[in-house]
């Protein structure tokens, strides 16, 4: 049968829930759940059960995807094996790469290489699968970006992220001397209405954006901060501390003033994800590059 299939052995603390109850704390979208049922694409055990049936430690389940499934069902991205990927973690679904400074998370037309996805594209052609994108970092930014394997996770990962159950940690240079050791920055972001690479807050359809701070430590005129995302807008991080008088050091953007020639001193420190189908929460690191100094003089 085409499509892709997940087999899964519950753990030995399995709770006595329904398969339907299973999948939806997996996040599995409710109309995959509904084809599943239609289509009887699901097994417990070796066989099909209705979605009542209640589960116990050890049932082994066996879940079958189709390509009808799924908006965007293929992948289509040019493998590129001009740059090897910096694996920081990887299971059967999905993989977290280091990504690499200057270089765009995906590309922005047919045909177009170079990007991380193109690197995952070629890297995971080898095992049969393919890269999907979940998010993205822009491309001054460096550090640890999530790519699904599978589309059937793909979902799963979006939900995690916009119930803000996967937590993203970054750390920044800014401009100048923070007086407080945190803040939250609560600001919407919309388009910019005449160029269509900024963002603006309280732009065109601006969305809620919220930004949280610490302060690390400051060196001269510059501060080192860690900062975690409750959204995740485009330039969220860069505009927010623009906003508040402390734009990143070489953000050619929403800092054009910045004589720092090093480009944009963003990295994605870390990220803690839940890994689907499972229990497991899993705290992942990604080293800072050459690129991102610890102390700026």
């Amino acid at each position: 049968m085409v499509g892709w299939t997940k087999q899964i052995e519950l753990p030995t603390d399995q709770p006595a829930v329904s398969i339907k109850e299973q999948l939806t704390m997996w996040h599995v979208p409710r109309r995959i759940r509904g084809n599943f049922r239609i289509a009887r694409r699901i097994y417990l055990n070796g066989e099909y059960q209705p979605t009542s049936t209640i589960l116990k430690p050890h049932d082994v389940l066996l879940l079958h995807w189709l390509p009808t499934d799924f908006i965007t069902p293929d992948s289509h991205y040019v493998p590129d094996d001009s740059q090897s990927l910096q694996i920081l973690y990887e299971n059967d679904d999905l993989l977290v790469v280091n990504k690499t400074k200057g270089v765009k998370t995906h590309p922005n037309s047919p045909g177009e290489d170079g990007t991380m996805m193109n690197f995952a594209q070629a890297y995971l052609i080898k095992q049969g699968k393919r890269a999907y994108m979940v998010h993205r970092l822009d491309g001054q930014t460096t550090g640890a970006l999530i790519i699904a394997k599978v589309p059937y996770v793909v979902p799963m990962l979006n939900q995690l992220l916009h119930d803000k159950t996967i937590k993203r940690t970054y750390l920044a240079w800014v401009d100048g001397h923070l007086t407080q050791p945190t803040g939250t920055i609560n600001l919407p972001i919309g388009e910019h209405p005449t160029n269509s690479r900024l963002r603006q807050i309280n732009g065109i359809n601006a969305k809620p954006a919220v930004t949280h701070w610490t302060k690390i430590k400051t060196v001269y005129q510059q501060t080192l901060v860690r900062l975690q995302l409750e959204t995740g807008r485009t330039h969220q991080i860069r505009l927010h501390m623009a906003a508040i008088g402390h734009p990143l050091v070489g953000d050619d953007l929403y800092n054009p003033q910045s004589n720092y020639a090093g480009g944009l001193l963003l990295h994605s420190a870390s990220v803690q994800l839940p890994i689907p189908f499972s229990n497991d929460i899993k705290s992942i690191g990604a080293p800072l590059p050459p690129s991102f100094p610890v102390n700026l003089k």
